[in-house]
């Protein structure tokens, strides 16, 4: 090779390494990614099998593992240009990924803005792009999961095969036996383990009961939040390749309804300002209403109603699943 063209080569590649680089990072700016990939994504599952009050079900395959390899079809090429047959895999000796994938074909270069164009987008399994010869990055998103190549193309047809080492979890929450219903109950999902205490984002946020959850093989943390107050539930998980792991939340909680009232059984008053304190005297929740409703973690309470000027309180206990109301008298 020339001079010239070594420069040249060590210069693409050198383009190559920035868009690599620079895509993950501009990703929330310009949209380039799909991270809207946060937003959990909905593939065809084999259902879980986790036994009621289980913390973790034992994982089941995201695709059967005796699913056909994706075929590939390549179109008719005109001429100047080259086919690009893309698929994936959730790893060596995996599954194919059969839905659920973002392929982004982008331009090896940066314009004279900075931005690296977008070339082409396709949602199948394995779709095949036609393009004139050249250099280009290949990005394959599913989930929360992706893998990007750099591609030269030439003349003949390429054929690439993208890994994705991506797992799913499924989330619900329960108080003893009884399911939470997906309403009052939202999961967020951050990396790594609890324990770390370094400051972190969550990677998928409000996930509700039911939805699947893509992400890289590895460790992560769910916090579950059961209503508004502070029944909140930390559980580490282990995500694998190619498996969906059922995940169950036991709270230990119960959701209250706040009255004040003239007399035991008697009407609520209206405009009722309530705060619920911890013995010690932390405000844990506070709101306005004839009859707030409150989840609470399991443990005593101090209650503070305020109507017309006045004041009023009482303690209560907090059982784990016993509901019901908690009534104040106006006296």
């Amino acid at each position: 090779m020339s001079g010239r063209g070594l420069t040249s080569f060590r210069r693409w590649r050198l383009c190559v390494a920035a868009l690599l680089c620079f895509v993950p990072a501009a990703a929330s700016a310009q949209n380039l990614m799909a991270p809207q990939a946060a937003v959990p994504v909905t593939v065809p599952l084999t259902p879980g099998t986790g036994t009621p009050g289980a913390t973790m079900a034992s994982p089941v395959p995201l695709a059967p593992p005796s699913s056909p390899p994706v075929a590939q079809v390549t179109p008719i090429v005109p001429a100047g240009h080259v086919a690009l047959a893309v698929a994936a895999r959730y790893g060596r000796d995996a599954p194919a990924i059969s839905g659920g994938l973002i392929w982004r074909v982008y331009a090896a270069k940066a314009d004279p803005t900075g931005v690296f164009r977008l070339v082409k987008e396709d949602r199948g399994a394995a779709p095949t792009f036609i393009l004139p010869p050249g250099s280009y990055v290949v990005h394959a998103s599913l989930g929360l999961a992706s893998a990007a190549k750099a591609i030269q193309l030439r003349a003949d047809t390429v054929r690439e095969m993208f890994d994705i080492p991506a797992g799913g979890v499924r989330l619900e929450g329960r108080v003893g036996d009884v399911r939470i219903p997906p309403g009052q109950i939202s999961f967020d999902v951050y990396p790594g383990s609890q324990f770390d205490t370094s400051n972190r984002r969550p990677l998928a946020q409000n996930v509700i009961t039911g939805d699947v959850v893509l992400l890289p093989e590895g460790t992560y943390y769910i916090v579950s939040n059961y209503g508004e107050a502070n029944s909140v539930v930390r559980s580490d998980v282990r995500v694998q390749a190619a498996k969906l792991t059922d995940i169950v939340v036991t709270h230990r909680a119960a959701a209250l309804t706040f009255k004040l009232v003239n007399e035991a059984g008697g009407e609520a008053l209206a405009n009722t300002q309530w705060t619920v304190l911890t013995p010690g005297g932390d405000v844990i929740k506070e709101s306005i209403g004839a009859f707030p409703r409150v989840v609470l973690a399991e443990g005593d309470y101090h209650l503070v109603a305020r109507n017309s000027g006045k004041t009023y309180q009482r303690d209560f206990k907090v059982i784990t699943g016993v509901d019901g109301e908690v009534e104040v008298l106006a006296r």
